[in-house]
């Protein structure tokens, strides 16, 4: 049985979803960066979801948002489901688009891990050993430059999407928002903490590709190589899956929030217990979803503290 999962309206996650067996489905290319655009657009409007970040790999996407409705399960499994349909058309690909593990959620507790996180993403091509520069990446990705004020705009892809249908329209365009807590007149300074932290990882990837000897693929072998391959490159088995980040030098945060998920945990299980038993009127905590939504359980409006 996985783990319950509190969603909390205005919380920020990084999501990290990836490709069967590390095909090469998304490899960077007109097509296939117009429809991750457009999708996210689409998606994110019909469900009041704020994007900060986003990084389209071949193997993998990474998106940083901000769930302010609460309704993050809802918005995933529409947009990953538009997503791996219209690869399916583009690829003529028969089978699963997406890996069998479940996307990978990970809460964003302080502007540390926002700030390391949104630049954990814009690096990933480089860290793969792909570019040698964040900027230089063909696929579907957001730069420093872009936070808060950019515009990712696709018009609607001719391939699989029904243009008679009113929930897809010609056009569709993400504005990328700011995280909470970062106001306008914050924005520059926090443009600036991603820059330098990018720039420190981009740093890190370089010198790990130069001591293995290696050399960077390169923006055009990169958005041509066969979609139908497969990733080679060593990758560690995925032992843990992190359900929130703080950053690092953070103090007590990690211990705090931890104690938080445990807490939650805890009372959920409990509740569900006297629920499963009959105990109808059983009270979740907040942050529940899935039992509220789907079996109308009584869930508290007080937030678990520690």
């Amino acid at each position: 049985m996985s783990q319950p999962r509190e969603i909390a309206p205005g919380a920020t996650y990084l999501i990290t979803r990836r490709v069967l067996r590390r095909h090469l489905l998304l490899r960077p290319d007109a097509a296939i960066n117009q429809f991750l655009i457009y999708a996210l657009a689409v998606s994110t409007r019909r469900y009041g979801i704020e994007v900060h970040a986003m990084c389209a790999m071949s193997t993998h996407l990474h998106l940083v948002i901000t769930d302010v409705n609460g309704v993050l399960p809802r918005f995933l499994q529409f947009f990953h489901r538009i997503v791996a349909l219209g690869t399916k058309v583009l690829r003529k690909w028969e089978g699963p688009v997406w890996d069998h593990e479940a996307t990978s959620v990970v809460r964003l507790l302080t502007r540390a891990a926002v700030v390391e996180k949104i630049a954990y993403v814009l690096a990933n091509p480089v860290t793969a050993g792909l570019v040698k520069r964040a900027r230089e990446w063909p696929g579907a990705k957001v730069d420093t430059s872009e936070l808060g004020r950019g515009r990712l705009h696709a018009a609607r892809p001719a391939a699989y999407l029904d243009p008679e249908n009113p929930q897809w329209p010609e056009e569709a365009t993400l504005p990328l928002a700011l995280p909470p807590g970062i106001g306008h007149e914050g924005a520059e300074a926090f443009r600036r903490e991603v820059a330098a932290e990018l720039e420190r990882q981009e740093a890190q990837a370089h010198a790990e590709v130069q001591r293995q000897g290696l050399h960077f693929l390169g923006a055009t072998r990169a958005s041509t190589i066969s979609p139908y391959g497969r990733a080679t490159s060593f990758e560690a088995l995925r032992a843990r899956n992190p359900t929130f980040a703080v950053g690092r030098e953070q103090g007590d945060a990690w211990r705090i929030a931890g104690a938080a998920v445990r807490a939650f945990r805890a009372s959920y299980r409990a509740a569900l217990e006297r629920w499963r038993s009959g105990v109808r009127s059983a009270v979740f905590p907040s942050g529940t979803w899935w039992m509220r939504t789907f079996h109308g359980v009584n869930v508290t409006d007080v937030v678990l503290t520690v």
